[in-house]
């Protein structure tokens, strides 16, 4: 009688041992698929909000603190410029974008406001020492954190607030806080004069209730010639990927730039990093609990096969099976107990994650289609494992001992 045969009669006869074998794998391959599902778009949506929140490490001038920062009271005390062409050059891993401004107080109906030359996106990539650089693009090791499903993508006048990253701004082109906007009540298209010089409104950005609001943003080297002070940075912001935060980043720019102060947003990093850190470590744990359990079961189910199936084995021995036609009898049937077991555990995973990611993550979960090879290797390695002991103990078992047994 050939193997295949042995085992497709072996899990036609005994249907209930084989039914609560493949459970044992089934609800452990599901729980990991959905745990992983969830938490993948979940990590995916925190770094998404947290990436909204902006820089999260700054370089500043050494006399300058985070008080005087979030006060934008930085006026006279500036750096060079060419630290930007530094940290552009460098081998420094981690960088997202750099946001390089200039803070110089102005005065408009009697009212003083901020304003804040930024660099666009277009400048840097124009300067050819800069090229290359990826200071615009998520560092290897980040994430992606474009098109999560469930979450709106964010305005570009919002993301500029949050990170002073525009594509292109002309050097009489301005762009308005909420509160400057109220305050003076202007508009898109209406024109304003800072300093002698006359600009454009190109568009009023979204309230943030922050210092921003009383901000007004124009081209960095145009506020940079209004200042009279030169090629000069009040602040680089930078948005750095916060895995590589955790691994020294901000030391290796202060080695970089010795004549300036480098400080993270801890809150903002600490958050990040420590959600990872759980979402990661509650994944091993499941894991590893649901493979003890789900060996357990598979090798308690094996070696109670093996008890009642001791005459049977021991009449093949005598046939003429071998001690290896044996072992893979038992190993066969627990491969494809093992790929049973795994694309059902990630039909029935994903459509748990599907069913419960909204409620528990407050996002949509989309299908991976990735975790059903993650979900076959678990489950067949799961249930090779267990049977492995069994099937060699049922190999080494005396065909004469067996068959004398009532």
């Amino acid at each position: 009688m050939r193997l295949r045969k042995l085992v497709w009669k072996e899990l036609f006869e005994r249907k209930n041992q084989v039914v609560t074998g493949l459970l044992a794998i089934l609800l452990g391959v599901t729980v990991i698929v959905a745990m992983r599902n969830i938490t993948f778009y979940s990590e995916k949506a925190v770094a998404q909000e947290l990436d909204a929140l902006g820089a999260n490490i700054l370089v500043l001038p050494k006399s300058v603190t985070l008080q005087n920062y979030y006060s934008a009271d930085i006026q006279g005390q500036e750096f060079p410029e060419e630290y930007v062409s530094r940290l552009a050059n460098s081998n420094i891993q981690g960088v997202d974008n750099l946001s390089p401004k200039l803070a110089i107080p102005v005065q408009l109906d009697n009212r003083k406001f901020t304003l804040t030359g930024i660099l666009p996106k277009s400048e840097f990539q124009a300067k050819s020492l800069w090229q290359g650089a990826g200071i615009f693009s998520r560092p290897t090791g980040c994430g992606t954190v474009a098109n999560i499903p469930g979450l709106t993508p964010k305005d570009p006048k919002e993301t500029l607030v949050r990170k002073r990253v525009i594509d292109t701004l002309n050097e009489n082109e301005i762009l308005v806080g909420a509160d400057v906007a109220g305050a003076l009540g202007v508009k898109a298209n209406d024109n304003l004069s800072l300093l002698g010089k006359s600009f454009s409104v190109a568009a009023v950005l979204p309230q943030t209730g922050t210092v921003d609001d009383s901000r007004i943003f124009a081209h960095l080297h145009t506020v940079q010639q209004l200042s009279g002070k030169g090629k000069v940075l009040s602040v680089i912001e930078i948005v750095g990927c916060c895995d590589q935060i955790s691994k020294g980043l901000v030391s290796k720019i202060n080695h970089l730039l010795p004549e300036t102060k480098v400080v993270t947003i801890g809150q903002i990093v600490d958050t990040q990093i420590k959600t990872n850190r759980m979402m990661s470590s509650l994944s091993l744990v499941f894991i590893a609990i649901i493979v003890l359990v789900g060996g357990a079961g598979i090798a308690n189910y094996m070696y109670a096969n093996v008890r009642e199936r001791r005459r049977e084995i021991g009449t093949l021995i005598a046939l003429g099976a071998g001690s290896g036609f044996v072992l893979r009898m038992f190993l066969y049937k627990a491969i494809l107990l093992g790929l049973v077991g795994g694309i059902s555990g990630y039909l029935l995973g994903t459509l748990l994650a599907l069913l419960l990611g909204p409620r528990i993550a407050g996002i949509a979960v989309l299908p991976m289609p990735t975790l059903i090879i993650w979900a076959l290797m678990i489950s067949v390695i799961i249930a090779v494992s267990a049977s492995y002991f069994p099937a060699r103990s049922a190999a080494r078992l005396d065909p004469c001992t067996t068959l004398q047994e009532i």
